[in-house]
């Protein structure tokens, strides 16, 4: 209850105090290509209900490219490359948390197709609402740099990078408490700034 009352508080007063900004973003993406400022995905939740995870569009509007991305890829913006590298492309999921689909700590929430492939692995982890950040997050914060270094991405993805990055989040599952949730906070901050 702890959490979910952090969440709903933090998320609520950052919507509010951050409006101004998140409408200029959505204005920016407008600009810069066209379609919508939002990219809604469905991912996997909290006891493996779906929802749509929010994000300021960053790539090329109705792309069916690949679930993952890889490196410096031409689908994305050039509003979009920016947003991804200051990580403002996730500030709408603001209103996931506020909603409850998701957390401010929590694993990474998974498309559908790798949550079926790693199904015993998710049975544990999504006890839990999945967060905006996480220690697998921030471990792998360089993923697509890494993904467009590798000859088959979405191979290395599945065998190397999602095994580990699950292996984390049960780790991070099974001794979470508010205050390893704060210290990731932090360290999602010094990374981000850091970059």
């Amino acid at each position: 209850m702890l959490k979910r009352g952090f969440d709903i508080a933090v998320s609520g007063c950052a919507l509010l105090i951050l409006s101004p900004l998140l409408l200029f973003l959505a204005i920016l993406v407008r600009l810069d290509s066209s379609g919508p400022s939002l990219f809604r995905h469905t991912r996997v939740g909290k006891n493996f209900r779906e929802f749509q995870l929010l994000k300021f569009r960053s790539m090329v509007n109705g792309n069916t490219g690949a679930q993952i991305t890889c490196g410096q890829e031409s689908r994305i913006t050039r509003v979009g490359a920016l947003l991804r590298k200051t990580k403002f492309d996730e500030l709408p999921q603001l209103w996931n948390v506020f909603c409850g689909d998701m957390s401010f700590v929590g694993p990474r929430p998974e498309v559908p197709e790798f949550v079926v492939k790693f199904r015993p692995a998710y049975e544990e982890i999504l006890n839990v609402r999945p967060g905006i950040t996480d220690p697998a997050s921030i471990q792998y914060r360089s993923e697509s740099q890494i993904l467009g270094s590798v000859p088959d991405p979405i191979n290395y993805y599945t065998e190397v990078i999602l095994p580990d990055k699950l292996r984390i989040s049960q780790e991070y599952v099974r001794s979470a408490n508010i205050w390893k949730d704060v210290s990731v906070i932090f360290q999602t901050i010094i990374s981000l700034i850091g970059k």
